[in-house]
């Protein structure tokens, strides 16, 4: 923390107290150069991550919401809700690393469907048929196609 006065880079808190809304945190500093005394307010950051819809819309990410699609999804499947947890997890973290606090829905979408491939083929087709919208059977049996080509593909390693 620069001092206000000389511009020095160090110093030493004095004092440390909450505030009485418990909102931020206000701490007396005194610069170790020119020992004149400074208070600074530590507050949350309290931007949202953003979500960026299909239409341009953006509303703020909601683990709650991304839960209960992995929950309807795996409904009746052999999948722990600490697996589930941890896709929400990773998730939460794959947004807070975006610069930009914001990440598309499709990005979203395409990490949360590769995690569940690899725990559950039928959940996975269960989200990926609502998360990409199938118009008809056709576009249902291209992605079981697809997952089906995969699987019989020997893994090159």
């Amino acid at each position: 923390m620069k001092c206000p006065f000389c511009g020095f880079a160090q110093d030493r808190v004095v004092d440390s107290r909450e505030s009485k809304e418990a909102d931020s945190i206000r701490r007396r500093r005194e610069c170790e150069q020119c020992e004149r005394r400074f208070t600074t307010y530590e507050r949350i950051d309290e931007i949202p991550y953003m979500v960026v819809k299909k239409d341009g819309r953006r509303e703020k990410f909601d683990r709650h919401k991304v839960l209960n699609g992995l929950l309807r999804a795996c409904e009746k499947r052999p999948v722990s809700s600490v697996q589930l947890e941890s896709i929400v997890d990773a998730t939460e973290s794959y947004l807070m690393d975006a610069p930009e606090r914001e990440r598309t829905t499709r990005e979203i979408g395409e990490r949360i469907m590769d995690q569940l491939r690899l725990l559950d083929t039928v959940a996975y087709i269960r989200f990926a048929s609502v998360y990409r919208d199938f118009k008809d059977v056709r576009e249902f049996k291209e992605e079981l196609e697809q997952l089906l080509h995969s699987r019989d593909r020997p893994d090159k390693g």
